[in-house]
């Protein structure tokens, strides 16, 4: 593959944080260079930052009696907070060997609240919903090295396209709900078309995973800055934690039936 079709292939990734301008223009230090090891390092310990503050704020609900208001403030300012952390990581790559642990840390705090909550709504979800995750990504990841799974063009862009609409269909459902309404029903409903929307966006988002691997590959062996592992750790880590709730999504529709 040339490296001009390369940097057109990257442009395809349905993650947000993966575009085709990641990799071009990018300075490059001899013997600095990302690799696939440091990437799967740098994962593992963004991963580790994570649980570490969701454990804080998985407690913190907990000594307080199951209150979601203990945690709510703190959980909030976590998602607010991680946001802005991706938004900043996404537009600076070069902080984010900085960024990447303080948005891993920020979502920490979210999901830790949030998963508190669940549990106390549905116990044992949390650990069927981790389990899952784990065990997509790393099925994913097998299909993908054997090339059962090809991130072809076509495959790219119906990937891309069905991430797009469903960003879109959350945001509106979002700004609905601001204005008082119900949102969009089907979204949270635990109905046979409820449970089937959340199928789809957990397919779709388990399926950015082979988009997310195939990227960080051919960064590798284009020989991108050593930077660019954290970068290409955090872009691994949105993907999975986008596919972690939508499990507990899933989940709780089906528990509630």
């Amino acid at each position: 593959m040339s490296k001009h079709n390369a940097l057109q292939m990257f442009g395809r990734s349905g993650n947000p944080a993966l575009n085709d301008a990641t990799f071009r223009n990018e300075n490059r230090v001899i013997g600095q260079v990302m690799t696939l090891q440091g990437t799967v390092n740098k994962t593992g310990l963004l991963l580790g930052i994570l649980v570490l503050t969701a454990l804080y704020t998985w407690n913190l609900f907990f000594q307080s009696g199951n209150n979601p208001a203990a945690v709510m403030p703190i959980a909030i300012g976590g998602a607010i907070g991680g946001f802005v952390m991706a938004l900043v990581t996404m537009f600076k790559k070069t902080w984010s060997p900085i960024t990447a642990p303080i948005y891993a840390a920020l979502e920490g705090l979210f999901l830790g609240g949030i998963s508190a909550i669940f549990e106390s709504q549905y116990p044992g979800i949390v650990i069927q919903a981790t389990g899952l995750t784990l065990g997509t990504l790393a099925s994913l990841l097998v299909l993908y090295k054997l090339g059962i799974i090809k991130p072809t063009e076509n495959f790219r862009l119906m990937i891309v396209s069905a991430t797009m609409g469903i960003g879109v269909l959350y945001l509106i459902s979002m700004i609905m709900n601001m204005f008082g309404s119900t949102g969009i029903g089907f979204i949270h409903s635990n109905g046979l078309f409820g449970i089937g929307f959340s199928l789809f966006v957990v397919a779709i988002a388990a399926l950015n995973l082979v988009l997310d691997f195939d990227f960080i590959e051919q960064g590798s062996e284009m020989g991108a800055p050593k930077y660019m592992e954290w970068f290409g750790a955090f872009s691994l880590m949105v993907t999975l934690i986008w596919l972690y709730l939508e499990m507990l999504r899933l989940l709780a529709k089906l528990r509630s039936r």
